[in-house]
């Protein structure tokens, strides 16, 4: 199945060499179908170039066009709008091509991969292994996770780097704490199991501000951690793991699967960036590098404080220890000279973005990022509470994912179960089934939720909304799925058995509007690709299941199971299982499973 996106704009792309222009050719999907189904623009920025009216060149540009197999209609509308409709046939012959599901392994619809696939490092979720993760971490995961699963898709070798927090000066009041309650630990790391890991980090904060001794007891400990003693750093890494153990079953309860590389593994690294960067000064101190109140700095065109003055990123305190600007540049140093990342993709949250253009900025300034290497920040905003405010416990403290996750859980039961009530004459669910239902429910809704925002946003987290069978929830889009699941059922047809060389018949209007939004998908993902925004594969989702709930419509749409002739019921029930298939791959690529019955 070909862009036709692209193909588009390949066409007037010539034509506009005809009338020796050279530009883009600012192809976009229409945002009104009354006028067409995609639009170019072009005429209006090229008119002046051209020597000639917007409309007049867009007339010419049209007149050049070989689109007869295409589209059925070519119109300039307003200044020099140029609007195209598809043929029909066209949009057809697309999904023909499509290869029944059963031949396919790993169903891709007929999408190919991307031509020059790169490496992409993309740094997600990274939370601090002193606590356990919080709501905050959400976003971070799940935003990480679809951008990571759509560039995979996609055919680009992708890392998923969870930088967490395993170095500090917190953990030598952690591992002191832990001696004392724990003495075996120190003979018996292997066993060491936390059951809370943000009760235990409150005793050890009471424990550091009450008792002086304890105090000197954590310096000492985190020195002797930094300077690799063994049965500190043994200690260590039981917290560390059992830390882990605690964030990879959130992890695997949300479907992410990422690799852990914490601070520590940049230890050597950090020393390397800090050399580096002091063979780079100049003895008058005249180039970027140099050192500023003792702290050594790399200063940046374009960044000032409040008053004016220079805004440095201050690489090694005067004291000599390292801070988060020496852990990203050395991130940055291992992901391009050793990975050979070409894309960096940082999911962490706006407050971060000041920080991060620095450190781009410093990685540029010093050669450490080429111009080929993309340094990008995808921020995004913040979860408030249903009063707009941060999303707190009642007590004020910070909500753990995991009971947060419990409760979506536990709330999803009561809707299926209230479903279920409802549906008196439809088959009955066991209690294994209704808790399988509703755990992947409840998961799909906080992260459907989460990613149909746009990132920059903040939203109000609102679980009865997230859970709403109407609108632009994951209930809704699982349930479409289960429905279309339920048609072949019902017509004793397996989908994935159907001849992919039975023709696709598009007449009725409701046909040709699926089919239309169905090969809108490879545009939509590489949409996705290019901006990062999942919000943008959500709305066509919800879209195609709004379509193909008027294609389906006794009134609005067309008969299905029992349609005739054979021929036409046919093509119909394939319009039907690529349905299915597009909300199955692109639930899939938002990282949520999907559900054969509801």
């Amino acid at each position: 199945m070909k862009s036709i996106a692209r193909e588009l704009a390949r066409r007037v792309a010539v034509g506009l060499e005809q009338l020796g222009l050279s530009a883009d050719p600012q192809l976009r999907a229409a945002q009104d179908e009354r006028f067409g189904d995609y639009q170019s623009n072009c005429a209006m920025g090229l008119a002046k170039q051209a020597g000639l009216k917007p409309r007049d060149l867009a007339e010419a540009l049209a007149q050049r066009l070989d689109l007869g197999d295409l589209c059925s209609s070519v119109k300039i509308e307003g200044p020099g709008f140029i609007n195209f409709r598809l043929l029909p046939s066209y949009v057809a012959a697309q999904l023909a091509s499509v290869p029944s599901a059963g031949l396919n392994e790993g169903d891709r619809l007929g999408l190919e991969p991307d031509a020059a696939p790169q490496v992409v490092v993309i740094d997600l979720s990274s939370p601090n292994l002193a606590k356990e993760m919080h709501v905050g971490h959400l976003r971070s995961t799940v935003i990480g996770d679809c951008v990571a699963r759509v560039l995979e898709f996609a055919g680009h070798n992708v890392y998923r780097e969870n930088h967490v927090g395993d170095w500090g000066t917190q953990f030598g009041m952690l591992l002191a704490h832990l001696r004392h309650v724990r003495p075996d630990v120190v003979e018996r790391p292997a066993a060491l199991e936390i059951k809370d890991l943000e009760a235990f980090y409150v005793e050890a904060k009471a424990r550091f501000d009450a008792d002086e001794a304890f105090q000197n007891e954590s310096r000492e400990t985190v020195v002797a951690l930094q300077q690799g003693d063994a049965k500190v750093r043994q200690i260590w890494k039981a917290f560390c793991e059992e830390s882990l153990r605690h964030c990879h079953a959130i992890y695997d309860r949300l479907a992410v699967r990422l690799e852990d590389r914490g601070e520590s593994y940049y230890t050597t690294l950090m020393d390397d960036v800090v050399r580096r960067l002091r063979a780079m000064r100049r003895p008058d101190d005249a180039g970027p590098v140099r050192v500023s109140q003792g702290a050594l700095c790399v200063f940046l065109e374009g960044f000032k404080t409040r008053e004016g003055d220079p805004l440095p990123l201050i690489v090694q305190k005067s004291d000599g220890g390292y801070n988060y600007a020496t852990s990203d540049l050395a991130t940055i140093v291992h992901r391009v000279e050793t990975l050979g990342a070409r894309r960096i993709i940082y999911v962490v949250g706006l407050p971060q973005k000041q920080h991060l253009e620095m450190v781009f900025a410093a990685a540029r300034k010093v050669g450490w990022a080429a111009a080929d290497v993309a340094l990008e920040h995808l921020g995004f905003g913040s979860m408030l509470n249903a009063a707009g405010r941060p999303f707190k416990t009642r007590e004020g403290g910070t909500v753990k994912l995991k009971d947060l996750l419990d409760e979506a859980v536990a709330r999803a039961r009561n809707v299926v179960e209230a479903q279920q009530a409802q549906e008196l004459s439809g088959p009955s669910l066991s209690p294994a089934q209704v808790a399988q239902i509703a755990e992947t429910v409840g998961i799909a809704a906080v992260k459907y939720f989460d990613l149909s925002h746009s990132l920059t946003t903040d939203y109000k987290f609102d679980l009865d909304t997230m859970l709403a069978l109407e609108g632009n929830t994951a209930p809704y889009m699982l349930y479409a799925y289960a429905r279309i699941r339920s048609i072949g059922r019902k017509a004793e047809v397996e989908f994935a058995t159907l001849s992919a060389d039975s023709p696709i018949l598009l007449e009725h209007p409701s046909e040709i509007a699926l089919g239309k939004k169905l090969v809108q998908l490879g545009d939509t993902i590489e949409m996705v690709c290019r901006d990062l925004t999942p919000n943008v594969l959500t709305e066509y989702l919800f879209e195609l299941a709004k379509t193909f709930s008027r294609f389906y419509d006794r009134k609005l749409g067309v008969r299905v199971i029992d349609a005739t002739p054979e021929e036409v019921r046919r093509s119909r029930l394939r319009l039907c299982d690529l349905t299915a298939r597009a909300l199955k791959l692109g639930l899939n690529l938002l990282g949520i499973e999907t559900l054969e019955q509801m």
